[in-house]
């Protein structure tokens, strides 16, 4: 049976009553230090005895990449499947339907709170990873997506960037512009 967490009770009262409701997760904060600052939360999960094709559709109706996947006994995560897992079902023409969660999901390191975001993004880069799971004290907390980390380093490397031209007395908000370099054929003759 598949888990279906707070998310998607919120976006099935969505569709019933044609209100938007707020955004969940805590996307972009002013300050990202941690994975647990940009993490997705609620998690959406599947058992590891569900078929890969009421995955893909669970997938495709909350609006999310990857699933939990969490042992049906204790409630543990065990691994996650991804669209990359379902399409590389699909392509080596398995039936998803008949194909089961466990045959099909990666099991991935679980990422402690404290862990920078740096750090993730070095182990995401390291292991070919686009997703990580969340972990704390209280078990379980988000997942981390790929997306979420580049956009904290991004705007940490602006907020960097942005200190050091104040610094220097700089307080132009954008860096001082180079005409466009022009890539000339060997042979060719230059454009004026």
């Amino acid at each position: 049976m598949i888990a279906i967490r707070q998310e998607v009770r919120s976006k099935m009262e969505q569709i019933r009553t044609g209100a938007v409701a707020p955004e969940s997760s805590s996307h972009s904060p002013a300050v990202a230090a941690t994975v647990a600052d940009v993490m997705r939360t609620p998690i959406t999960t599947v058992q590891q005895s569900d078929h890969v094709a009421a995955a893909a559709y669970l997938m495709k109706y909350v609006g999310t990449t990857a699933l939990m996947v969490v042992d049906a006994q204790t409630g543990r995560p065990v691994g996650l499947i991804t669209q990359a897992d379902v399409a590389r079902a699909s392509a080596d023409r398995k039936d998803l339907n008949d194909v089961r969660v466990y045959a099909v999901m990666a099991t991935r390191p679980v990422v402690i709170t404290t862990t920078s975001i740096r750090d993730a993004a070095k182990i995401m880069t390291a292991s070919h990873f686009r997703h990580l799971p969340v972990a704390g004290d209280a078990g379980l907390l988000g997942l981390a997506d790929i997306i979420d980390v580049c956009r904290a380093l991004i705007n940490a490397g602006e907020r960097d960037l942005e200190s050091v031209r104040r610094s220097a007395g700089q307080a132009s908000a954008c860096p001082a512009e180079r005409p466009p370099s022009r890539f000339v054929r060997p042979g060719a003759a230059p454009r004026p």
